[in-house]
Formats: C-alpha cells, structure tokens, sequence
C-alpha cells in the first residue's frame, strides 16, 4: 500500500486525519461506534477532497441512493431500521429524504436479494444478504464515481468553459 493510500484527512497527518488501516478494522468489527465509523467515512471524503468545504447536492445522493443504503446497512452492526438509515442520510451525507424515498428503495433492495429484511415486533431491520457480493459492488460504484470524477476535472481543466478566455 502506497503512503497516500494508507492516510486520508488533512495534509498534515493531525488528530482529524483518518488512517485506513484503522477504518478497515472498525469496518470489520472494531471497537468503534457505527455513528463514529459513518461520520469518519463521510467526513474523510470531504477532507481529502475538498479542503475548503463541501456539501452533498440531493440529486446526487438520489442518484446513488442503493449504493448508499447498502453501504449504511453494511457499515451499521445495529439499528438498520429504515427510519436510522434516513437519519444517517440526513446526518452524513447532509440529505434530508422522505421515507415515501427510501422505503421503496429498501424494497427493491430486499426483492433483488440485495438486503435481507427481518421483521421485528415495531420495526424492520435491513443487513446485506451477501457481503462479498455487496463489497464488491460498493467498490466498482467507487471506481465509477472516480473515474467520472477525473474525466469532469480533465474537461474542465483542458476544455473552453469560458473561464479567463
């Protein structure tokens, strides 16, 4: 593993940069709360990325809604109710969606085998049925998301969008 694959966070290293290694084990069942795991995973995005500041556009995270809400299910050991993982959206990923979003969502999720739901006596509670398959699917939408990513930057960086022309 390269040194920039091993740290993300602030450029400096400081108390709020966030090692990989130690994301992976709270992912794989480490001490960590799941909220603390969530916030780490959202925040090191924004901090790596964008230094100065950032905030989720809603139709962006829409657009990535199954990915997200598997990815939630997966990270959380507990408290997979639908109504915690709108609350996670909300918190994390700064979009707040109607459950008339996310349920429906869920659902599809469950009829493609995606997510398990289990029923409980005021609720349901939602885990990945496979996770190999899920793990695998959270990394190709990454690498989908990346490289879309780069090729907006290289067009915006070599294209004529009108900036000091």
């Amino acid at each position: 593993m390269s040194s920039n694959d091993s740290q993300l966070g602030n450029e400096t290293g400081g108390p709020d940069s966030v090692d990989i290694s130690r994301l992976r084990g709270e992912l794989d069942g480490g001490t960590a709360s799941d909220e603390a795991t969530l916030s780490a995973i959202a925040s090191t995005s924004h901090r790596s990325v964008f230094p100065e500041g950032f905030s989720f556009r809603e139709e962006r995270v829409k657009a990535s809604l199954d990915e997200l809400l598997v990815m939630l299910a997966g990270v959380r050991s507990s408290e997979t109710h639908g109504k915690q993982l709108i609350d996670d959206l909300d918190e994390q990923f700064d979009t707040p969606l109607s459950p008339g979003t996310v349920y429906p969502r869920l659902h599809d999720l469950c009829d493609d085998g995606v997510l398990e739901r289990r029923e409980l006596v005021r609720t349901k509670e939602y885990e990945v049925t496979d996770p190999i398959e899920a793990r695998a699917s959270i990394a190709e939408s990454a690498r989908q998301h990346l490289a879309l990513g780069l090729a907006f930057k290289a067009a915006l960086e070599q294209g004529a969008f009108g900036d000091d022309e």
